[in-house]
């Protein structure tokens, strides 16, 4: 079975995996010059929290994206296993009280707790709210580390190649090429994620904060090296460009509130990426012939990859097709 998968971004590597270990012959076409370029994963967080994202997400997110924290340490060891916490200044405790509500899986902590969990937060915050089984990962040596894998299975990556799926000579056609698939889904949308890389010595963090604020809701997410993640702006809208001036400011006073050591911090990075959206904020698995298009991961590329890119696996490759009709449309998380 020749299956060739249009994109490398985290859907792509992940599907193409999930076939190239059933035994397909595997191909990688992607428009970029080289890897993450023209991806919007490359800007991602990179967390791991299903139950955190149960906050604005359908309960269908939480219960597939709990098949990443075991699909990513398998394959990227270097994936991080010390859960997620949840803070919000003094006045805004509210916000910590209205996300416990709407959220499964944490443990309420005191002020003791926050500083056991996080040191150099402590006395800055009253109580949080402790994701214990959540992950996060680096998105970039994630995507490299997937791909290496792909060409040591023998799956070329072929970089620089704009391929309509339509014209694709191949038993099966995965695509997998996020907002660029537009003009083929009448209702994807595009959601603008913008985020800023930063670096400092001056604060240790060991895992993802989400730091609540009912205007500028903000996660840091550490990375090696001194380097922080800091991001959540999503804006409903399609245009390309880097960050405006309103987000940053809002993204790094945001941090600045967490901590005064971001304000000394070197900003390493700015970018914004289109993330594609259905109007529900689900992705979908959509099959029409030979082709099987895998979009609208919207905010959860990394999280849901895993969970979508195994039940395409299951709808293109022979010994495991269920008899589905060819132009049948299927939401899968």
């Amino acid at each position: 079975m020749r299956v060739v998968v249009v994109g490398a971004g985290v859907a792509g590597l992940v599907a193409a995996l999930e076939c190239a270990e059933r035994g397909a012959d595997v191909e990688i076409l992607e428009r970029g010059p080289a890897l993450g370029l023209a991806a919007a994963s490359w800007l991602a967080g990179g967390m791991l929290a299903p139950w955190c994202e149960g906050e604005s997400a359908e309960p269908v997110v939480t219960e597939r994206g709990q098949a990443a924290l075991e699909w990513w340490p398998k394959w990227f060891p270097a994936t991080v296993r010390h859960g997620t916490l949840a803070v919000a200044p003094h006045r805004d405790e509210s916000e910590l009280a209205r996300f416990a509500r709407r959220t499964v899986g944490h443990e309420r902590i005191g002020e003791a707790g926050v500083a056991a969990l996080e040191p150099d937060l402590a006395g800055r915050f009253r109580q949080g709210l402790f994701f214990a089984r959540e992950a996060h990962l680096d998105p970039r040596r994630a995507l490299a580390a997937l791909a290496g894998i792909l060409e040591a299975r023998g799956v070329a990556i072929r970089y620089g190649v704009e391929a309509d799926p339509r014209a694709v000579e191949a038993d099966a056609v995965l695509d997998c090429r996020g907002f660029s698939a537009r003009p083929d889904l009448d209702d994807l949308r595009g959601v603008r994620g913008e985020m800023v890389l930063v670096r400092t010595s001056d604060i240790t963090l060991s895992r993802p904060v989400r730091f609540l604020h009912p205007r500028i809701p903000l996660y840091v997410v550490p990375r090696e090296g001194g380097l922080f993640m800091i991001g959540a702006t999503m804006i409903e809208s399609d245009r390309p460009g880097p960050p405006t001036v309103r987000s940053m400011i809002e993204l790094l006073n945001a941090a600045f509130a967490l901590h005064p050591a971001f304000g000394e911090a070197e900003i390493v990075e700015t970018g914004a990426g289109i993330r594609p959206a259905f109007p529900d904020n689900l992705p979908r698995l959509t099959r029409r012939g030979r082709i099987l298009s895998f979009n609208g991961l919207h905010r959860h590329g990394f999280l849901l990859s895993p969970a979508l890119a195994r039940e395409a696996a299951d709808l293109i490759l022979p010994e495991t097709e269920t008899g589905h009709d060819p132009d049948h449309q299927r939401r899968s998380a």
